[in-house]
C-alpha cells in the first residue's frame, strides 16, 4: 500500500509540473514574445481560463503527502519552511500580476505587473528546480528525522548542505529551460501570427541548450550520488525511462520547426513526464534521502501512515480523482482551439 500510494503521489506531482508548467513558461516568455499590450493580452487569454485550476494540483499533492506520508510532510516542510514562503509568496506574486494587470486601464501600471508576472514566473520555476534538486541531492536529516538547512553554505556538496549549492542551482536551470520550451509550445498551440511564430522560435533556439542541460545533469548527478543508478541496474527495464527522454527531446526538435505544435508540445510532456519518473525511480524506496547518514534516510515504510488509513484513504481518493479528472477534461474541452481578442472573459 505504501507503493501504491507513492506512485499517486508521484503522478500528482507530474501532473502539476505539466500542467502548471506550461503556464510558468508562458509567463517566463510573456516579454519575449509579446511586444505589444495586444499580443500580451493573447498569452493572459491562452493560460486564462486554466492556471488558476492547474496551481490545484499542487495543492492536492500537499494534501495527499501529508494524509499519505506525515512523517515526510512533518520533516520535508520544517527543514525547507524559508523556500516554502519564498514560493508561497511568488504564487501569489503571479496571480497579482495576472490579475491586476486586467483590472488596471494605465499603461505604467500594466507594465509593472507585466514584469511582475515574469518575474514571478522565472523564480518560482527556478526555485521548484531546485527543491527537486535538494531531494535527489539529500539533505542533512538528523538521528531526530528533522533538518535545517540555509538558503546557502558554500556553494559545496556535503553533509551540511544549503538549499542552494552548484548542484541544486543546476537543477533550477534545467527546469528554467525545460519549462520555457514547454510554455512556448503551448502558447504556439494557443495563438496565431506573430506570438505563434516567436514562440515556436523560442522552443526551437533552446532546444540544443535543453539537450546539452539534460546531458549534463545526468552526469553530475552520477557523480554526485553515483548509488541512484543502483535501481537501474537492478530493473533493466529502466532503460526505458532514458530511451522516452531523448526520444521525446528528439520528437520536438523533428516536429517544432515544421510547425506542428501539438506533436512538439506532447514531446515536451514526455519528456518532463520521463525526467520526473527517472528521479522517482531512481529514489525509490527513499522518499527524503538523508545526507548525513543513509540509516537517516526517509523512506516509505518509516515515513508513512498506517495501513487501515491507507486503504481507506484509497477508497475515498478513486472517486474524488475521478470527479478531478472529469472537471479537467471539461475545462480544456470547453476552451479548446486558438483564442482571439474577440472572446468575452476578462484578460
Amino acid at each position: 500500500m505504501e507503493t501504491v500510494w507513492f506512485v499517486i503521489i508521484a503522478v500528482m506531482l507530474t501532473a502539476y509540473v505539466v500542467l502548471d508548467g506550461f503556464d510558468l513558461g508562458a509567463g517566463i516568455i510573456y516579454l519575449t514574445v509579446a511586444k505589444t499590450s495586444e499580443e500580451r493580452r493573447m498569452i493572459l487569454r491562452a493560460i486564462g481560463p486554466v492556471w488558476d485550476g492547474n496551481e490545484v494540483w499542487l495543492i492536492a499533492a500537499g494534501g495527499t503527502l501529508y494524509f499519505a506520508f506525515p512523517q515526510l510532510y512533518a520533516t520535508a516542510f520544517s527543514g525547507f519552511y524559508l523556500p516554502l514562503m519564498i514560493v508561497l509568496w511568488l504564487l501569489m506574486l503571479r496571480a497579482v500580476g495576472i490579475e491586476f494587470r486586467t483590472h488596471i486601464q494605465n499603461a505604467v501600471w500594466q507594465s509593472f505587473f507585466d514584469a511582475i508576472f515574469f518575474l514571478a514566473s522565472s523564480l518560482l520555476t527556478i526555485f521548484l528546480g531546485a527543491a527537486l534538486g535538494n531531494v535527489i541531492r539529500g539533505v542533512p536529516i538528523g538521528s531526530d528525522g528533522y533538518f535545517f538547512e540555509p538558503l546557502w553554505t558554500n556553494f559545496r556538496l556535503g553533509p551540511q548542505p544549503g538549499i542552494l549549492d552548484w548542484y541544486t542551482v543546476m537543477a533550477g536551470v534545467v527546469a528554467l529551460v525545460t519549462l520555457t520550451v514547454h510554455g512556448a509550445l503551448y502558447i504556439a498551440i494557443k495563438t496565431d501570427g506573430d506570438v505563434c511564430r516567436r514562440s515556436r522560435g523560442v522552443a526551437v533556439v533552446l532546444w540544443p541548450v535543453q539537450f546539452f542541460l539534460t546531458c549534463f545533469s545526468l552526469v553530475l548527478t552520477y557523480f554526485a550520488r553515483p548509488h541512484l543508478m543502483n535501481n537501474y541496474q537492478a530493473q533493466p527495464l529502466g532503460i526505458l525511462i532514458p530511451i522516452v527522454v531523448f526520444g521525446s527531446l528528439a520528437l520536438v526538435i523533428w516536429t517544432a520547426p515544421k510547425g506542428n505544435d501539438k506533436l512538439a508540445f506532447l514531446g515536451s510532456t514526455l519528456y518532463i513526464a520521463g525526467m520526473l519518473v527517472g528521479a522517482v525511480f531512481a529514489l525509490y524506496p527513499v522518499v527524503l534521502p538523508s545526507s548525513t547518514d543513509p540509516s537517516y534516510d526517509l523512506t516509505i515504510y518509516n515515513s508513512a501512515a498506517g495501513h487501515h488509513g491507507l486503504v481507506v484513504g484509497l477508497a475515498w481518493w478513486i472517486p474524488a480523482m475521478v470527479l478531478t479528472l472529469t472537471y479537467f477534461v471539461f475545462v480544456y474541452r470547453k476552451f479548446r482551439g486558438k483564442v482571439t481578442l474577440e472572446e468575452e472573459h476578462g484578460y
